[in-house]
C-alpha cells in the first residue's frame, strides 16, 4: 500500500500549493473508518480507496479530488455520514463524495431498464462536476484490476460488460485514452479470455522475432527528423490486445494481415513542427493512400489533436506515424484531466469538446423511458464523426451517416422541429441525404412545419430521434383521445345515456388515471373497453351478450363497406377497437388466428403457429379468441401473403416470375432481393391475395415454373 507521506509527496510533486492538511486528514479518517474491513482478495479494504487516490495522482488531479478518492466509500460502507464529511472537510469535498456515493448506490445491474436508468443518473452527476466521473473511473479501474478475486463468474462477466459498454466509452469521450485502453483490455480478458491469450501469444512471438526491427525503425525515424533540423522524440507503441482484436473483427482480417500493430509517435515542440515533420516523413518514405488524418485543424470531440499518416517506413515496414506536440500528447493520454485547473476556476478553454454532454442531457428531457435513453446515448457515443459548417462558418460535428435533419437539431431543437428543406453546398438536397466532411449546410424552416414520423427512419443522432419520437407520441395520444371519446359516445348512446366528460370524473380512480383525457386515450388504445367504463359510471347497467353483438355489427359493417377495403373481417373484436395484422406471419383468411393486445396499437392478429406468440406465453390476459368472419374472403381483399423463393439468374427470369403471379390473379406489392450469387437470386415477395388457398395456388404455380428453384410461404 502507498504510505501516507508518499501520497502527499506525489501530490506536492505536481501541485506544490496543495492542501497537505486535507490529504493527511482524509487518509487518517478513511483508514480509521474502514478499520478491519477486508476485500475479496483478502487485503485490507482501505487499500482500495488508497489505490484509487494513487491512480488519480497519475493524472495530476487537485487535492480535493484525491481526498474524495480516499473518502469515496466511507458513507456507503462505514458508520461515517455525509454530515461528518462536511464538518471535517468542507462543502466542496462533501459534495464530491456524495456524488460518487450516489453513483455507487445505483451501480449498474443486469436488468436492462435499471442499467439505462443508472446510466442516466451517471450522466446527471457528471454534469454537475466532472471530477465525480474522474473518481468513479479510477474506482472502476482498480476494481477491474482486482476483478479476478471475485469468485462468481456471472458477476465478473456483468461487471466486465458494464465496463465495456459504459465506462470505457465515457473515458474515451473525455479524452482519457490511456485509462480507456486499460479498462477495455481488462474487460476483454474476462469476456473473451481465449481470444486475448491467442493475441498475447502472437505478440510475444513478434517481440522475440522483431525487437531489433522496432528499435531500428525508431532510430532511423529519429535520424531522418534530426537531418531535417527537427527536435523530435520518437516512441514505438504496441497496440492493446483488445484494440488489435477489434480491428481484426471490424476489417474481417487475420492477425497476420494487420499492418499497424505497432504505432510510432513523433513528439515535437510546436504545431508548426508537426506539419514540418509530416512533410519530412512524406518526403522520405512512400505514403500509404487513404491513411492521412488531420486532427489538429479539426480536433476530435474529446479534444484529441494529432496528425496520423501511414508510410512504407524504414526497412520497408508499413507503419502508422502519429505526430503531435507535448501538450497534445498529454491530452491524448490524460484528456480532460490534463486541462482541468480547479484553482483557476475550471477549464479555461471554451468547452466545445463537452458539447456532447450537454446534448445528452437535452435528450433526457425527451426520451420516453430509460431504454429509449440508452439507445439514443449509445448512438451518440459510439459512432465516428463528420464535420459540417453553417452558412456563417460555425463548425458542427455529427455522427457518421448524419443527415440535414440531424444537423438542424444539432443547431437548435426549434430549427429541427420546423425544418422543411436543406441546401448542401448551395444545392437543394433531400433531407435524407448523408452529410460528408466539409459540407456547408443551410437549413430552410417554416413555422407551419412539424417533425415528420418518417424522419425516424434515417436520423442517426439521439437528440433528433428523441425529438421525433416525442412528437409522434403526442400526435398518437391525440388520435387515441379522439377515438376513445367517439367509442364512449357510441356506447353511451346505445344504452340510452347522454355522454358527458363530467360523468367520467367520478370513476377516474377506478381505472387508476388522473384526467378524463387519460381515460379516453386508454379506451382509444384498446387498453379499456367502452362498456367497462359505462358499467363503472352506471353500475346498474345490464350486461348484454357482447359476443353476439360484435359478430352482428362486424357482419353489418362488412356488408355496408364491401368493396371499399374498410371492413374488418374478424370475429371476436369489440367495435371500434384498433386492429392490425402482424408483419411477422401475415395471417390470411383460412389461417387459424389469435389476437394479442398490444400496448399503443390495439389488437395484433397472428397465425396460431407464429413463433412470436412464445413471447406472450406467460401473459394469458393479452390473448383474445378471434376467427375470420364467414364473409372474410369478400371483405379482406388486399391482404398480403409473403413468400420466399430462389430464382435462377438468367435473362427473363423476373418477367416469368411476375407473369406467373399475374396469371394467377396475384398482385406483387413488394419485392426484395435478400441474397445474390452468380447462379441464383434469393427473394422475399409480398403478394396481395384473397386467402390462404389463393396464396397456395400461386405457390404451386411457381413451383411448376422451370426458372424457379424453390418457393415457400415466409414465416417471420
Amino acid at each position: 500500500m502507498i504510505r501516507q507521506f508518499e501520497l502527499v509527496e506525489r501530490v506536492k510533486a505536481y501541485d506544490p500549493a496543495a492542501d497537505e492538511d486535507v490529504l493527511n486528514k482524509a487518509y487518517v479518517f478513511a483508514m480509521k473508518a474502514h478499520g478491519s474491513q477486508k476485500r475479496a482478495s483478502g487485503d485490507p479494504y482501505f487499500s482500495h480507496p488508497l489505490e484509487v487516490a494513487g491512480i488519480l495522482t497519475h493524472y495530476r488531479l487537485d487535492a480535493a479530488s484525491i481526498a474524495t478518492a480516499l473518502l469515496h466509500d466511507t458513507i456507503e460502507d462505514t458508520p461515517a455520514t455525509l454530515a461528518d464529511i462536511r464538518e471535517k472537510f468542507g462543502d466542496d469535498i462533501a459534495r464530491l463524495v456524495d456524488g460518487v456515493t450516489k453513483l455507487t448506490r445505483i451501480e449498474l445491474q443486469s436488468d436492462h431498464a435499471k442499467q439505462a436508468e443508472n446510466f442516466r443518473k451517471l450522466l446527471l452527476a457528471m454534469s454537475e462536476d466532472i471530477r465525480v466521473l474522474l473518481v468513479k473511473l479510477a474506482d472502476r479501474l482498480h476494481n477491474m484490476r482486482t476483478l479476478h478475486f471475485i469468485k462468481n463468474p456471472e458477476k465478473r462477466r456483468r461487471i466486465a460488460m458494464e465496463t465495456m459498454d459504459i465506462f470505457a466509452p465515457l473515458a474515451e469521450r473525455i479524452g482519457m485514452q490511456e485509462l480507456k485502453n486499460e479498462l477495455e483490455d481488462l474487460a476483454f480478458a474476462e469476456l473473451n479470455t481465449d481470444a486475448r491469450n491467442s493475441i498475447l501469444a502472437r505478440l510475444k512471438f513478434l517481440r522475440e522475432e522483431g525487437e531489433d526491427v522496432v528499435k531500428r525503425v525508431v532510430a532511423q525515424l529519429g535520424e531522418t527528423m534530426r537531418a531535417a533540423g527537427l527536435d523530435a522524440e520518437v516512441m514505438g507503441r504496441e497496440k492493446t490486445p483488445y484494440s488489435i482484436w477489434r480491428k481484426m473483427q471490424h476489417n474481417n482480417v487475420g492477425f497476420e494481415q494487420l499492418s499497424d500493430i505497432m504505432a510510432f509517435r513523433l513528439v515535437v515542440p510546436t504545431v508548426e513542427d508537426c506539419y514540418k515533420a509530416l512533410g519530412v516523413a512524406h518526403g522520405a518514405y512512400p505514403v500509404v493512400p487513404g491513411r492521412f488524418k488531420d486532427y489538429i485543424s479539426t480536433p476530435k470531440p474529446n479534444g484529441y489533436q494529432s496528425l496520423h499518416t501511414g508510410v512504407i517506413g524504414p526497412e520497408q515496414q508499413r507503419i502508422e506515424v502519429q505526430i503531435r506536440t507535448r501538450e497534445m500528447h498529454e491530452v491524448a493520454d490524460y484528456g480532460v484531466a490534463a486541462h482541468w485547473h480547479y484553482k483557476q476556476g475550471g477549464d479555461r478553454r471554451d468547452g466545445r469538446q463537452y458539447r456532447w454532454l450537454r446534448e445528452l442531457l437535452d435528450i433526457l428531457e425527451h426520451a420516453a423511458g430509460p431504454e429509449d435513453f440508452l439507445e439514443h446515448t449509445k448512438l451518440e457515443m459510439f459512432q465516428d464523426q463528420v464535420f459540417c459548417f453553417t452558412p456563417r462558418g460555425d463548425l458542427i460535428n455529427l455522427p457518421n451517416g448524419a443527415t440535414p435533419v440531424d444537423f438542424a437539431y444539432a443547431v437548435h431543437s426549434e430549427v429541427g422541429d420546423t425544418c422543411v428543406g436543406a441546401k448542401i453546398n448551395g444545392r437543394m438536397m433531400p433531407l435524407r441525404t448523408e452529410l460528408m466532411n466539409g459540407d456547408q449546410v443551410e437549413i430552410l424552416t417554416s413555422k407551419a412545419q412539424t417533425p415528420s414520423p418518417t424522419w425516424e427512419r434515417f436520423v442517426v443522432t439521439g437528440k433528433a430521434r428523441a425529438r421525433v419520437r416525442r412528437f409522434v407520441r403526442l400526435k398518437q395520444r391525440e388520435q387515441y383521445l379522439h377515438l376513445g371519446r367517439a367509442i364512449l359516445q357510441r356506447v353511451f348512446q346505445e344504452e340510452g345515456y347522454e355522454y358527458a366528460d363530467k360523468a367520467l370524473k367520478g370513476v377516474l380512480k377506478v381505472f387508476d388515471v388522473d384526467e378524463v383525457e387519460d381515460l379516453c386515450a386508454q379506451v382509444g388504445m384498446g387498453h379499456l373497453t367502452g362498456r367497462a367504463v359505462l358499467e363503472a359510471v352506471f353500475p346498474g347497467t345490464k350486461k348484454r351478450r357482447v359476443v353476439e353483438k360484435v359478430v352482428s355489427l362486424a357482419r353489418a359493417r362488412a356488408r355496408k363497406t364491401k368493396g371499399k377495403g374498410e371492413a374488418i373481417p374478424i370475429r371476436g373484436l369489440i367495435p371500434g377497437m384498433a386492429m392490425h395484422f402482424a408483419g411477422c406471419c401475415h395471417p390470411l383468411p383460412g389461417d387459424r388466428i389469435v389476437g394479442i393486445v398490444t400496448t399503443g396499437k390495439g389488437v395484433t392478429i397472428h397465425t396460431i403457429d407464429c413463433d412470436r406468440l412464445e413471447e406472450f406465453a406467460d401473459q394469458p390476459e393479452r390473448w383474445i379468441d378471434v376467427a375470420w368472419d364467414a364473409d372474410a374472403k369478400a371483405a379482406a381483399e388486399g391482404l398480403v401473403g409473403r413468400i420466399t423463393l430462389t430464382v435462377m439468374n438468367e435473362p427473363g427470369s423476373l418477367g416469368t416470375l411476375s407473369m406467373v403471379i399475374g396469371k394467377n390473379e396475384g398482385n406483387i406489392s413488394n419485392l426484395k432481393i435478400t441474397n445474390r450469387t452468380t447462379d441464383f437470386f434469393d427473394m422475399l415477395i409480398d403478394i396481395e391475395v384473397r386467402d390462404v388457398r389463393h396464396l397456395t395456388d400461386i405457390i404451386a404455380a411457381l413451383r411448376a415454373t422451370p426458372v424457379i428453384n424453390s418457393v415457400d410461404r415466409a414465416r417471420g
